[in-house]
């Protein structure tokens, strides 16, 4: 299986490596190089002496983009195999992940700054121009390693900047391949894939010659890079994660909703930043929802994501599920109900049965927290207004949605919700072109789109008289 990914080693010593597991079996995949903290200043060094001639042909790099997207789609079968054997879910999803990161680099290949000129009645013409950073530093979790890979150096890519990617140690080794892929189409050094356990993060994001860093992860991760990067001054864009709120109105048609609400609660086995992670239904419709949606938990396939039946596969990681498993009984012991699964399958690997709480606490962990797996509470409320206070009531503002049948009247419920993106009666799709940024403790900056573009470069500024004094 080839795993390889640009960057060198040090000669005469043997690199060390760690075990990568497959979250269905909880056997060994492969091993992937631990790479040392101190091995990070030749990778970035490398990166700094290629980005002079990357940033210099905005046209080259747009046609390298074009090649590069076009040599993940010629891959795609065997990236996403192996991404559903490290990250376990089901085949389809992994290569419609493959697709969307092909789809994001050949978007951002199209993509250029534009310059602006500044009309301020003074006897000179002003411009405002674009420039890279310099050298990004892409830090990558678990649940969709490839896409928010994508995500992150697509644009810097694009922008003409060089990338260093460092994927989880969890799912690292679609990554690698990702990187022996694109290495083909693209000049050496421009994107180094790096792997390895802490603390070769932090010493990533604390190296003087990164200008911008772009994570993904939890809130206290995302505290400690944006303290990392702080040594430097280096720019950080963070998206740390979500407990989107779900609003059910009382016109809503429960039929004709069920699937798309459960899909956006279960899909990737919970396992999604702006996945739906409470609802909140009119008391008096409380118990046709949960029913709706225990019906669909209970018949749902679990199982290896390479069996083509399996719906939703395992939680990614042993710790995952014990997070999963702690706040699911904490929940119990205080006297929630599940309508549907509650409990841990017997069965090898990391299996957890879609979970349906109902007659939760709101002070719940589960509700609170970002439980981040297969269980979701549905709570009721009495009037919108309890409701939109207990949707915005946490620390989390990545996303939310309204669910109803008057459309005005849940959008006028949307705008109450205090988020980066609000949706009506679907939830977490998201285009290549729309910005994609949360509020309070769900990010820093901006990714998606134009947004994403110039989150990659810095402003530069012309003036030239229009006479010669």
């Amino acid at each position: 299986m080839p795993t390889s990914a640009p960057g060198r080693g040090v000669p005469g010593r043997r690199a060390a490596t760690f075990a990568v597991l497959d979250p269905a079996t909880g056997e060994a995949v492969d091993e992937c190089p631990d790479q040392r903290p101190e091995e990070l200043d030749a990778v970035v060094d490398r990166a700094h002496r290629a980005w002079p001639a990357w940033r210099a042909d905005p046209a080259a790099r747009s046609g390298a983009l074009r090649a590069a997207a076009d040599a993940v789609e010629a891959a795609g079968d065997t990236l996403a195999q192996l991404l559903t054997r490290e990250q376990g879910k089901p085949l389809a999803e992994s290569c419609a992940e493959v697709a969307r990161t092909a789809a994001r680099l050949r978007y951002f290949a199209g993509l250029a700054p534009r310059t602006r000129r500044i009309d301020d009645g003074r006897p000179v013409d002003s411009e405002v121009r674009w420039r890279p950073v310099g050298p990004v530093a892409a830090i990558v979790p678990w649940n969709f390693p490839l896409q928010l890979a994508a995500a992150k150096f697509a644009p810097a890519l694009a922008a003409g900047n060089p990338v260093v990617l460092k994927p989880s140690p969890f799912t690292p080794l679609a990554t690698r391949l990702l990187g022996s892929v694109l290495a083909a189409v693209l000049p050496e050094d421009v994107l180094t894939v790096v792997t390895g356990r802490e603390p070769l993060g932090a010493r990533l994001v604390a190296h003087p010659g990164i200008r911008h860093v772009t994570f993904t992860g939890s809130v206290p991760t995302g505290r400690a890079v944006a303290a990392g990067a702080a040594a430097s001054l280096a720019r950080v864009t963070l998206e740390l994660g979500g407990n989107d709120a779900a609003v059910l109105l009382d016109d809503v048609e429960v039929d004709r909703i069920a699937d798309r609400l459960f899909w956006a609660a279960f899909r990737n086995c919970g396992q999604v930043c702006m996945a739906v992670k409470r609802v909140y239904v009119p008391a008096r419709r409380h118990a046709e929802v949960v029913e709706a949606l225990a019906e669909r938990a209970k018949s749902v396939a679990v199982g290896p994501g390479l069996d083509p039946r399996t719906r939703l596969g395992p939680v990614n990681n042993a710790d995952q599920l014990a997070r999963v498993l702690r706040v699911t009984e904490q929940a119990l012991a205080d006297g929630a109900r599940a309508a549907a699964g509650g409990h841990r399958l017997d069965r090898p690997g990391h299996f957890f049965a879609p979970t349906v709480l109902t007659d939760v606490s709101p002070d719940s962990a589960v509700v609170t927290e970002e439980q981040f797996g297969p269980v979701l509470p549905v709570l009721p409320y009495r009037s919108v207004d309890e409701a939109v206070e207990a949707a915005n009531g946490t620390g989390f503002g990545l996303g939310g949605s309204v669910w109803g049948a008057d459309l005005d009247r849940a959008e006028a419920v949307a705008e109450r919700l205090e988020c980066g993106t609000a949706w009506i009666n679907h939830h977490a799709e998201l285009s290549l072109a729309q910005p994609f940024a949360g509020v309070k403790d769900s990010g820093v900056g901006v990714a998606g789109g134009p947004w994403g573009l110039y989150g990659n470069l810095r402003p530069f500024v012309v003036h030239r008289p229009r006479e010669e004094v």
